[in-house]
């Protein structure tokens, strides 16, 4: 019988006043039975309307039946059949803009919590299963993947187990990219990521850090010299700025720098990992994406008294997720909203002590839908504070157009790509936020599954 209950099981999570002193991952997993009681749930709808919503189409009414009946294995298994990554998805993807709203259980109540379910089974398969290494018969062909991210994770993991030999190309020391350096600990441990990158390992993908495509290789060099094609997955790390005064004075970071001195350097492990992180007693965060709610929890934790976010919009206009609001509020993080900073203020040593701030309203809406923002005149006013980050977003680094020779961009930077994939260039393919802009991990990765697909398709024409 299915469980008609109209609310989803609550996920069990850290107190507020505890977690927000420590990095250990927030939100702590459904047991086995909460598990089941919720994928009882489903209503398993012939025309499965929440697969609709998947960018890498996992078979969701399938693993939740499996789960359902305790075959926690077997819907491990359902799930990885379309998704190399489920530990991560189960954490940080969108679900309830994505699976979730086309749930028919949100008409009259809650969605299935299928995001909850799919990290417990993953985390069930990593703590109690042993990964199959599938028989695959290579095809003699190689393809290079540029960036370690969840794009070029997902399109590696689908062109190996279709027998090529792929080779990610990574710039930083660590592979992993933005889950890596960008989502703090506390939503995203890195032993999690790991353990998902040695399987893609285990099955033969090889990965070559400290080398960047564009300085020590190009991607002209690939083509020429072992690979018969090349996926760009670089992601969008080249951080936006405000381009106000005082931009430049210490104290002023961007969320990229911030974040990633914190969990790829294992700044918030400091003095036991030599990466300090300057974070004084007063912060401003500068968004209102995911990555600002990262960077002021992340200040949060490592000290600050007063933490603000600062966005030009209201409350219900926020992009970032729902859940990770509340979390940032739970934890005391002070919200200024319809505020919109005008120009930091510095001491005579070139240290920040305040921003300018200025109050504004919302008028029409914009060419995005949202009700555009509108100065009022005369309400400057002055927050004290001694850090600032900047989280208004990121674009692709310009080193992309530098790879090769004949590869369209745009004019923001990104990749031209069509909807498979395929580059100006013959035989390169790009996906995720390198040709998107800045988006979801789930996006990056459907990129990446329809490219592999696409590189199939052209290699054994």
């Amino acid at each position: 019988m299915p469980n008609m209950s109209l609310t989803k099981n609550p996920m069990p999570a850290q107190e507020p006043d505890v977690r927000n002193k420590n990095f250990l991952e927030v939100a702590t997993g459904y047991t086995e039975d909460m598990a089941v009681d919720e994928a009882q749930r489903c209503l398993n709808c012939k025309n499965r309307p929440c697969m609709t919503g998947c960018p890498v189409a996992v078979k969701i009414p399938e693993f939740l039946a499996l789960v359902a009946e305790r075959k926690f294995e077997e819907a491990y298994e359902k799930i990885t059949e379309t998704n190399a990554l489920p530990a991560v998805c189960g954490r940080v993807c969108p679900q309830e803009k994505q699976c979730e709203s086309k749930c028919v259980r949100g008409i009259k109540g809650e969605p299935v919590g299928i995001g909850r379910v799919e990290r417990f089974v993953a985390d069930y398969h990593l703590k109690n299963g042993k990964d199959k290494t599938p028989e695959i018969k290579k095809n003699g062909k190689r393809v290079a993947v540029v960036g370690s991210g969840p794009s070029g994770l997902t399109a590696a993991g689908d062109l190996v187990k279709l027998g090529y030999e792929v080779t990610i190309f990574e710039a930083f020391h660590t592979a992993g990219g933005v889950l890596m350096y960008g989502i703090p600990e506390f939503r995203l441990p890195k032993n999690i990521v790991q353990k998902e990158i040695d399987k893609l390992k285990s099955l033969g993908v090889k990965i070559e850090t400290n080398t960047i495509i564009g300085k020590t290789l190009m991607v002209d060099e690939l083509l020429d010299g072992e690979f018969d094609a090349v996926y760009i997955g670089t992601g969008a790390g080249l951080p936006s700025f405000l381009r106000i005064e005082g931009e430049a004075l210490n104290g002023v970071y961007s969320a990229n720098e911030f974040l990633t001195r914190i969990n790829l350097m294992k700044g918030y492990k400091f003095p036991e990992y030599d990466t300090p992180v300057y974070c004084g007693k007063n912060v401003a965060v500068f968004g209102g994406g995911n990555v600002a709610m990262d960077a002021a929890r992340c200040a949060k934790r490592l000290g600050a008294e007063n933490v603000y976010i600062v966005y030009r919009r209201g409350k219900e206009e926020l992009p970032a997720r729902k859940e990770e609001v509340e979390h940032a509020e739970e934890e005391g993080i002070q919200f200024k909203l319809l505020e919109n900073p005008t120009k930091f203020i510095g001491d005579e040593n070139g240290w920040l002590k305040g921003v300018e701030l200025l109050s504004m309203e919302l008028g029409e809406p914009d060419a995005s839908g949202r009700r555009k923002p509108v100065e009022i005149k005369g309400s400057e006013h002055v927050l004290d504070i001694d850090t600032a980050v900047i989280a208004i977003g990121q674009t692709p680094n310009p080193l992309i157009k530098k790879t090769t020779e004949g590869l369209d961009t745009n004019a923001k930077g990104c990749i031209i790509a069509d909807e498979k994939g395929a580059t100006s260039k013959a035989y390169v393919y790009a996906g995720g936020d390198a040709v998107t802009g800045a988006a979801t991990v789930i996006l990056a990765m459907g990129a990446g599954k329809t490219a592999a697909a696409a590189i199939h398709e052209k290699l054994t024409k």
